[in-house]
């Protein structure tokens, strides 16, 4: 089923949350729409968790309404790809890639039939990790274990695809190739990636969602370096290298 051209696949009216008397999210209303590329970033403690563990259903607002393909998200969850930031594994366990991958079709029955397999080998071959489907996952990569999460959540036939912190723990190299992937799957997917990087959002994203309690969403070309300075309150250097905001504002590398 593919959503509408009109209907968000996302849509989050007036949410608020607290954890006690903290609160973590006040009024955010924001929509993501089909096919969109979204960044989710903000200062640690700023509600990113949180407010991806609303939209995945995880948790449940305590004011407002946040929908998935238009449905309460709980009921939705079969059409989103989910990636962690920590893949938690036991090295000892003989687990190969493919048995990996095939973790993603669980959610159709318990036990895999010969469709779950050909998915998840379309999978694989989608991420270019056909001749490593009988390798042992502990003997991957970094890059190579965040493909196959990826391959993972795409076996299942997601539409959206949620990706928290993938560049972690990979290598330059390693994390241009995620983003060159990740360009070639929402021609067809709806992307959110999570991160603490502000050097990730001039190069793939269509918009930008600050979290910091508030929610304001901005078009990638907006993020400037005051805007920078409202999210996080202090002076931050990019990692890109040729962007910080200081006292006297925005400013470019040898300018």
């Amino acid at each position: 089923m593919t959503p509408s051209p009109r209907q968000p696949v996302v849509q989050c009216h007036n949410i608020s949350f607290s954890y006690g008397q903290t609160p973590v999210l006040e009024g955010a209303s924001f929509a993501i729409d089909p096919l969109d590329s979204v960044c989710i970033v903000g200062p640690n403690g700023g509600g990113k968790t949180t407010l991806v563990r609303l939209l995945l259903g995880l948790l449940e607002p305590q004011q407002g309404r946040v929908l998935l393909f238009g449905h309460p998200p709980r009921t939705m969850l079969r059409r989103v790809g989910y990636v962690p930031q920590h893949s938690q594994f036991d090295p000892l366990f003989p687990v190969t890639v493919l048995d990996v991958v095939l973790m993603g079709r669980l959610a159709n029955s318990f036990w895999y039939s010969r469709n779950d397999r050909r998915q998840a080998l379309a999978a694989l071959e989608l991420l270019q990790l056909t001749d490593l489907w009988d390798r042992p996952f502990a003997e991957l990569s970094g890059g190579q274990r965040q493909r196959v999460c990826i391959a993972r959540a795409l076996a299942g036939d997601c539409e959206l695809l949620v990706l928290d912190e993938p560049a972690a723990y990979i290598d330059p190299a390693a994390e241009q190739s995620l983003f060159d992937l990740l360009a070639d799957l929402n021609q067809r997917l709806t992307i959110i990636v999570v991160t603490h990087d502000l050097g990730f959002v001039s190069r793939f994203f269509k918009r930008v969602i600050c979290v910091n309690r508030q929610v304001v969403v901005h078009p990638t070309s907006e993020i400037t370096g005051q805007t920078i300075r409202d999210i996080y309150g202090s002076d931050i250097r990019m990692i890109r290298h040729d962007h910080r905001c200081a006292e006297g504002g925005h400013e470019h590398a040898g300018g």
